[in-house]
């Protein structure tokens, strides 16, 4: 158990920011899987630019690796060209 008062405020902070993360991550995990569900393409076509975006902040803030990141939006753009 923490004694000092500032590593009792890292814990919470901790706390606050993993249950953040994990929200934004379940969301985007949760987006990609509703796009790839899509069988119109115009609605897969509105829909793909706010999932990229989605993981490019995940990439930014370290959540998915660069490169993963980079194959997710491949793979999607190219499922959506080929509906």
């Amino acid at each position: 158990m923490a004694h000092h008062s500032s590593a009792k405020k890292r814990i919470r902070q901790t706390e606050k920011i993993r249950l953040r993360n994990r929200y934004y991550k379940k969301s985007t995990r949760t987006a990609i899987k509703n796009l790839r569900s899509m069988e119109e393409k115009k609605d897969a076509e509105k829909f793909l630019p706010k999932v990229v975006s989605m993981i490019d902040r995940l990439s930014k803030s370290n959540q998915f690796h660069q490169n993963k990141a980079a194959n997710l939006k491949s793979k999607l753009t190219k499922f959506v060209n080929n509906l």
